[in-house]
């Protein structure tokens, strides 16, 4: 079988590095996607080849619809044909905050990229898949967070809010696009020691709240990476519109 092209958005470092480097493993052509950070996506580019993989890394706004756009026609100039998109970009609060310390630009600059661009990018993906405009099916997973159950009180309700929309967004695309060859479903990662925290000014968090708990200690990106390119697999061939979650029963 010919080889397909994974395009993982946020790729740089965390849960998006650890999805590019196994799903190169398991056979991808992996598009690593970064923003701010060109030296991780280097270095994770450097580390798929360098194991005899196939990965080339791109830069993009996931929060401007153009530049997603062109990293979706990037993408179909350099590398084998789609087969799949993991939508893991995602802005965080700067630091731990209520709703009355948000402004619209706070709020609207996180929505723009956790739920339009991730649609957006869904969108572009869909476009090249789907069995109905001449491609071949495949595979979109969506990055969501158990603070979408939560809510996030105090810490980043915005943020939680976006994955909540993520969530529903999953299951309603999905169903959408069910007869298209196309499967959407989404995971949703509980308390994992990424520096997604150090970047929300919480450095710290996962050494204090990781033994409160279920499993007394948080995940790994590596746990959640396992979680996704199951669901990119064939073994989950039977599996649309749901989310999994990745939080060690928390």
């Amino acid at each position: 079988m010919s080889q397909k092209t994974l395009i993982v958005t946020g790729a740089a470092g965390g849960i998006g590095a650890a999805t590019a480097r196994l799903a190169a493993a398991r056979g991808w052509a992996v598009a690593v996607h970064y923003r701010s950070d060109p030296e991780g996506a280097k270095n994770v580019v450097a580390e798929i080849v360098d194991a005899g993989g196939v990965a080339q890394a791109f830069r993009a706004d996931i929060g401007n619809e153009v530049e997603v756009i062109d990293l979706f026609c990037a993408v179909d100039k350099a590398l084998p044909p789609l087969g799949g998109l993991v939508n893991n970009a995602a802005r965080v609060a700067p630091r731990a905050m209520r709703l009355d310390e948000m402004d619209a630009a706070e709020i609207d600059g996180l929505m723009r990229v956790n739920v339009t661009g991730a649609m957006i990018a869904a969108r572009e993906a869909a476009a090249r898949l789907s069995t109905a405009k001449g491609g071949a099916g495949g595979t979109i997973v969506n990055v969501s967070s158990l603070a979408a159950v939560h809510g996030a009180p105090k810490l980043y309700v915005h943020y939680a809010a976006s994955k909540a929309a993520v969530d529903a967004f999953t299951h309603g695309f999905a169903l959408e696009v069910a007869r298209e060859g196309i499967r959407v479903m989404s995971v949703r990662p509980g308390l994992i020691d990424t520096p997604i925290h150090a970047r929300a000014g919480m450095a710290g968090r996962i050494e204090k709240v990781g033994p409160r708990m279920p499993m007394a200690r948080a995940g790994t990106p590596d746990e959640v990476a396992n979680a996704i390119v199951w669901l990119l697999s064939d073994e989950a061939s039977y599996i649309t519109g749901t989310t999994l979650d990745v939080g060690g029963g928390a």
